[in-house]
């Protein structure tokens, strides 16, 4: 059984829909622990502020079975679901994420120097730099374009979490991963046939990294 968490923000039908139509057998959106605990594979989404994701978190009790299940079965985070996988975020005045990868969320102006010649949030189709091997590229050629809409980036302390990388006026993580857990800023269920074969890739995967 797969389980989305329904925390009250995200595409939730949108990517059960998605993982429906690649094969997923048992999908089910809950907010219910112990369902989560229960699941063999669990999809984290979101979107939204980082603020309010972390405060539905909490409300819903939800902190401590994400902390578990992110240990020990395959996981993965979606947009704001990567971006709460960090210690912290710059949004919101600042904000303590979840602390799973050590690393900060910030916002594009960083990146990008204040350009004004870049619309923020970056929003639309972009490329997809595979910079590691992973299970859940399988079958997706290098430089495939992904739909993206987001403010803010994450930044790792430590690059060898990076399976992939975009560009918006320059290079950031767009993907990150390791050991069971892998999450994408790009939205897998809004980007067509490339999404759909990388969920399709997550529902096979047994959460082993490529060596």
């Amino acid at each position: 059984m797969i389980a989305i968490i329904d925390y009250g923000m995200g595409n939730l039908r949108s990517v059960e829909r998605a993982l429906t139509h690649v094969g997923a057998t048992s999908v089910q959106v809950t907010d219910d622990p112990a369902v989560i605990d229960a699941a063999d594979r669990v999809v984290f989404p979101g979107q939204g502020a980082v603020r309010d994701c972390m405060s539905a978190l909490h409300r819903y009790e939800l902190v401590d079975v994400l902390g578990r299940v992110m240990q020990d079965r395959p996981f993965l985070g979606i947009c704001m679901g990567m971006q709460a996988l960090m210690t912290r975020s710059e949004e919101n005045d600042g904000v303590e994420a979840l602390g799973y990868f050590a690393g900060t969320v910030r916002h594009f102006r960083t990146l990008t120097g204040g350009s004004p010649r870049l619309k923020i949030p970056h929003m639309g189709w972009n490329r997809l730099s595979q910079t590691r091997a992973h299970p859940l590229f399988a079958g997706i050629d290098p430089g495939t374009r992904f739909y993206f809409v987001h403010s803010y980036y994450v930044e790792p302390a430590d690059n060898a979490i990076v399976q992939g990388e975009s560009d918006y006026g320059a290079a950031f993580a767009a993907a990150i991963g390791a050991a069971n857990v892998f999450a994408t800023q790009f939205h897998p269920e809004k980007s067509q046939a490339p999404g759909l074969r990388l969920l399709k890739n997550f529902i096979a995967w047994d959460g082993e990294p490529c060596n």
